[in-house]
């Protein structure tokens, strides 16, 4: 019964448990593959459902084998290999597509990995194939309609997010240790990522509605960000005004929404004081937010070419936002180094500027007894006030026309609606 027994570093799944999920994987990719080619002739098809499944199973066997007899292994593998750039060989004179071989390869490789002690990285490689298989005709016509502009910027954003943003330090540097490269850095990588993401839903679903979808879904990652990205749009006449700034109120009331059911779950103590604070804020956000959308219907559409013509990807603004930044931790260690470690609260509250998660889970993993309940609950409201205020200062800073104040308007009243609270808990 040694047979059965997991090779060493395996976890807690079973041999028998890896190959079968080896054959379930080799035989997800084939299901795909074999009613892709489901109206071709029998013999003329590179690989069937069976085949994929038998690879999948093969890569499983090889990656039992490897602790026992590793040459077995290897020799399995390139058996399995050949005689897949066999059958491609057979098919190269029909079809000039690799796509097939390629499947092939990849069932055997996650069909090696599901007994090799790697049997998530496997499953997630065969979803992720078989997922991008079946998006064939999107892709494509997704392809046929991108400019050469929009191709660019796809290969701009790949050079600052996968290649610029790995290689710089990720500790923190100058003056009181403020700056971050690799956060600093992230900034413009998320600013110059939402407005691209952006672009793309108001292409693809209009302005208005592209604008919400984004600065919704965005403000879960960086409502900061998002403001930024709208903000930037907001620069051109051509827009929808009241759709970009309905955006950022949305993007607002998303994030304060999110940081109430956060402090609920990370820091219990403050929860009441901070959600009737930041409670009206987030209803007034929400309410700018519709506002604004019912006054977007009645604007003039964006024309589809200056739509088409303007740049998807401008990472001016983003670097902007990046200084900004820098200056305001700047500014908020120096004033920490000054008010001292006496002052807990104020302190959460000024870091809350650049990232009120942070000042969340702070305030959660504090020792019990070290703030209470309400002081807990007003430094988190104070952190989420200094930044819905940094954000409405983004338009003001990056527009500088009537437009930015629009924009701004809906976080200063957000905040007011916040402090108009104070009475209640004093």
């Amino acid at each position: 019964m040694s047979v059965l027994i997991a090779p060493a570093g395996f976890g807690q799944w079973p041999l028998l448990t890896g190959i079968g999920l080896s054959l379930g994987l080799g035989l997800l990719i084939g299901v795909q593959r074999g009613w892709t080619a489901r109206n071709e002739a029998d013999g003329s098809r590179f690989a069937g459902i069976r085949t994929f499944g038998l690879l999948g199973l093969t890569g499983g066997i090889a990656g039992a084998l490897e602790p026992i007899d590793r040459a077995a292994a290897i020799l399995l593998l390139t058996a399995a290999s050949l005689l897949i750039l066999l059958g491609y060989a057979r098919m190269a004179h029909r079809s000039v597509s690799g796509t097939a071989g390629l499947a092939s390869l990849i069932a055997l490789a996650c069909g090696f990995l599901a007994t090799s002690a790697q049997p998530l990285l496997a499953s997630i490689l065969a979803v992720a194939t078989t997922l991008l298989l079946t998006m064939r005709p999107q892709l494509h016509r997704w392809i046929g309609a991108m400019t050469e502009t929009e191709v660019s910027a796809i290969a701009r954003f790949a050079l600052i997010a996968i290649v610029i943003l790995p290689l710089l330090p990720d500790r923190a540097l100058g003056p009181y240790e403020a700056w971050n490269p690799r956060q600093l850095w992230l900034v413009v990588v998320l600013v110059s990522g939402f407005s691209f993401a952006g672009y793309a839903a108001a292409k693809r679903f209009g302005a208005t509605r592209g604008t919400l979808a984004m600065a919704a879904t965005g403000a879960m990652v960086s409502s900061t960000a998002v403001t930024a990205a709208l903000a930037t749009r907001l620069r051109d006449e051509t827009e929808n005004a009241p759709a970009l700034v309905a955006g950022i109120a949305a993007a607002s009331a998303v994030m304060l929404t999110r940081v109430v059911v956060l402090v609920a779950i990370l820091a219990p103590i403050a929860f009441g004081t901070a959600a009737l604070l930041i409670g009206p804020a987030a209803f007034v956000s929400l309410a700018a937010a519709i506002w604004c959308l019912l006054r977007a219907r009645h604007a003039p559409a964006t024309p589809t070419e200056a739509m088409n013509l303007r740049n998807p990807l401008n990472f001016a603004p983003a670097l902007g936002l990046t200084v900004l930044v820098m200056a305001m931790a700047l500014i908020a260690r120096w004033l920490m180094e000054r008010i001292g470690e006496g002052g807990t609260a104020i302190i959460l509250a000024l870091s809350g500027i650049a990232d009120v998660d942070a000042a969340i889970v702070t305030i959660g993993g504090l020792p019990s007894g070290t703030l209470d309940g309400r002081t807990a609950g007003m430094a988190l409201a104070a952190a989420v006030m200094a930044n819905t205020l940094f954000k409405a200062a983004i338009p003001l800073a990056l527009v500088r026309t009537r437009r930015g104040w629009l924009a701004a308007l809906p976080l200063v009243a957000s905040v007011v609606a916040g402090f108009a609270m104070l009475p209640w808990i004093m």
